[in-house]
């Protein structure tokens, strides 16, 4: 079973919720998890709703009956980039001098390369990190990643800087973040919706990761909703006009007079089945695309109410019976 789960996704396909959820699912099972955000944008604090999370491991959650932990972490790569300067350079007053300088700043803003070196950096300590008694302190962890279009460039960034540095401690470092990166214990999953979009950027992500030699986990299928009528029955329901409107006067919707409210409504409920059928009709053709991939495939449903700390309980719930701790 893997144990770093990258999420990506597309903007707006709700990768921090999946992430969330699927950490939630982990930790529900009796393991000890840590849930990462890298982006600052504290979406994690928000959906448990906590307040924000500081750069330290943080536990926001406990699984049925006191069995498994959720712990979560929002890296701040100033602050990463102090702890390497630390662990290497032994810097300890000199980087807070650096820092006062700006020089931090400008290391990690002007050169994104160096950020995401530093950001995977502190994932993948966590996920290498053990105890006195020689257990890995973290049974899992799930980070909620950049968006698809970056997700491979932020993975492989360590292969490129091991390649710049022929040897000493950031060699050494970059080429150990690739042996956690590419090993079967990592697992990058995409995050989608039944749109044409979202689903080319996840079928050109997985392309990408692929060719990049990055191991491909799953893909979660994010915010359905139930197919109510096909083509079919909508063809059906076109050629019974008469005995629609009818069923409408006997639910109380207008009178049975030619020309009453009921007859009136047959036309525009016909439009709304017909539009509800074409979309039908196109998310079966894209759950095709994402079937061809040949990537176990979880369906979440959309949250009405919006996503909350009770929705992400329940998609987790979902993903648990959908067997993804397996």
């Amino acid at each position: 079973m893997s144990r770093l789960h990258v999420v990506t996704g597309k903007g707006g396909t709700g990768k921090t919720t999946v992430a969330a959820a699927l950490a939630l699912a982990l930790a529900e099972e009796g393991r000890r998890v840590l849930l990462v955000e890298v982006e600052g944008r504290q979406g994690i604090a928000q959906l448990f709703e906590t307040e924000s999370l500081p750069y330290e491991e943080r536990r926001i959650a406990t699984g049925p009956g006191g069995r498994g932990e959720l712990h979560a972490l929002a890296v701040d790569a100033e602050r990463a980039l102090l702890d390497y300067l630390q662990m290497f350079y032994k810097l300890g007053g000199a980087g807070r001098a650096l820092k006062k300088l700006g020089a931090i700043d400008f290391a990690t803003t002007i050169a994104p390369g160096v950020r995401d070196v530093l950001l995977t950096g502190k994932v993948c300590e966590a996920v290498r990190r053990r105890d006195r008694r020689g257990r890995f302190v973290y049974d899992a962890v799930v980070l909620d990643a950049p968006p698809t279009g970056r997700i491979t460039r932020f993975l492989a960034v360590n292969d490129e800087v091991a390649g710049l540095a022929r040897v000493g401690p950031i060699h050494n470092q970059a080429q150990a973040v690739m042996r956690v990166i590419k090993s079967a214990e990592t697992a990058v999953h995409l995050v989608t919706l039944l749109e044409e979009m979202p689903v080319q950027e996840t079928v050109d992500g997985v392309a990408e990761l692929r060719a990049a030699g990055l191991p491909v986990g799953r893909v979660f299928v994010n915010m359905t909703r139930p197919a109510v009528l096909d083509r079919a029955s909508v063809h059906a329901a076109g050629e019974s006009r008469t005995e629609l409107a009818r069923s409408l006067s006997r639910a109380g919707l207008g009178g049975a007079r030619r020309g009453g409210r009921a007859e009136q409504l047959v036309e525009p409920l016909l439009r709304q089945a017909h539009e509800h059928a074409e979309r039908v009709a196109l998310e079966g053709e894209l759950r095709a695309e994402i079937t061809a991939l040949g990537l176990p495939a979880y369906e979440l449903e959309f949250l009405a109410e919006g996503a909350d700390l009770p929705g992400v309980c329940r998609l987790a719930g979902e993903l648990r019976e959908q067997g993804v701790s397996r």
